[in-house]
């Protein structure tokens, strides 16, 4: 499956714990991340700097969905389960 043109779950829905540039501390579950760009797409895909959780991550059509509303709800809803950041 190939990212979903404006989505942005992935950089929204889960919490990461990892450094991000720009979020020291990560990002909390629920809250964009400031590398999501007005289009959703990461500024920092393909950097080093990327955290590697979100390098890791690969999109699939059982955590995305069909739609933004879906992948936003699943990913919420494994965050709620696991406690986990899943992606960037």
């Amino acid at each position: 499956m190939e990212c979903r043109a404006q989505c942005g779950a992935c950089c929204t829905a889960p919490s990461i714990s990892s450094p991000i540039p720009g979020m020291p501390g990560g990002k909390p579950a629920g809250v964009p991340c400031v590398q999501l760009l007005a289009d959703m797409r990461c500024a920092i895909f393909g950097s080093p700097e990327r955290p590697a959780v979100c390098a890791g991550f690969l999109p699939e059509e059982s955590v995305c969905g069909q739609s933004r509303a879906d992948a936003l709800r699943i990913i919420g809803w494994l965050e709620s389960e696991t406690g986990v950041g899943t992606a960037c």
